[in-house]
């Protein structure tokens, strides 16, 4: 693990804090859902190699590994965000965004069962809350009905892809510059997502470029680049669990914005997260 800057797990929560938006700028694109991820990604990828030209950071010249991995990454985040963005337009965005991120516990899991990483005591107590809370937060969002069990399904479908996309870039990141990472990975799922929203007979083209330019800086520039930088920093655990601030504020976004309301359990499951993220924090401080 890299020399941890002070300022990290900031730059993690803050990333999240960022992609939680995507889901509310989804809903606002006049385009097909697939196609407003190419958008998101088009729009970026020229933004990111330009950074990390100005960085000095290598955009070739990999090793087969690295290459392999960063394609991987690409390939894995085209196929979450599809998956998502169908999603998010079929079930409730607390639901979205909760299922979507459910790589939170899948990287736990991943960490202590292949990487051995067993958490210690307080750390299991957040892992407790923070399923806890998890459970609380979908409260009477969690429908399962015939109205939103595809919207549920395809927003789980798209947690394990991103559980992909994490793990390969995590290995990527190890020896390169975060800049290089997101530009590469971004590139390489810009071919795939516009193939699927063709296949799909989705609309390309939209009548209104602010919500995809505003999902391809915020989402992808800023936050996946914040959350990039800081994922050699940190176990799994404690990047799963980061996650969860997504479903927090995406929860509140669909209240205010369409009426989704959350009421007094879901707003317990909230605070039951945030408590989780100072807990799985605590022994690193210490």
């Amino acid at each position: 693990m890299l020399a941890r800057p002070r300022y990290a797990f900031a730059m993690l929560v803050l990333a999240n804090v960022l992609l939680a938006f995507g889901g509310l700028l989804v809903r606002f694109a006049d385009t097909g859902p697939v196609a407003a991820a190419f958008w998101r990604m088009a729009i970026a990828a020229p933004i990111l190699v330009l950074v990390a030209l100005r960085m000095r950071q290598p955009l070739t010249g990999f090793s087969r590994t690295v290459w392999i991995m960063l394609i991987a990454g690409g390939l894995f985040f085209a196929a979450d965000l599809a998956a998502w963005h169908v999603g998010i337009l079929r079930t409730k965005l607390a639901n979205a965004t909760l299922f979507g991120n459910s790589a939170s516990l899948l990287l736990v899991l991943w960490g202590m069962i292949v990487l051995h990483q067993m958490p210690r005591r307080i750390q299991i107590a957040a892992i407790a809350l923070a399923l806890v809370g998890g459970a609380l937060l979908m409260g009477s969002s969690l429908e399962l009905s015939q109205r939103n069990l595809a919207g549920d399904l395809f927003s789980l479908l798209a947690g394990v892809l991103y559980t992909g996309y994490l793990l390969s870039l995590q290995r990527a990141r190890e020896g390169l510059g975060s800049w290089s990472v997101l530009a590469v990975s971004t590139l390489a799922s810009v071919i795939p997502l516009l193939l699927m929203a063709f296949a799909l007979n989705e609309q390309i083209l939209p009548e209104n470029w602010t919500p995809l330019i505003a999902l391809a800086l915020s989402s992808q520039v800023a936050g996946q680049g914040l959350l990039v930088f800081a994922l050699p920093h940190f176990r799994p655990l404690v990047i799963g669990l980061a996650l969860l601030v997504q479903p927090v504020i995406a929860g509140v976004a669909g209240w205010i914005v369409f009426g989704e309301a959350m009421g007094a359990v879901e707003l317990a499951g909230a605070a039951a997260v945030a408590l989780a993220l100072v807990l799985v924090r605590w022994p690193e401080r210490a």
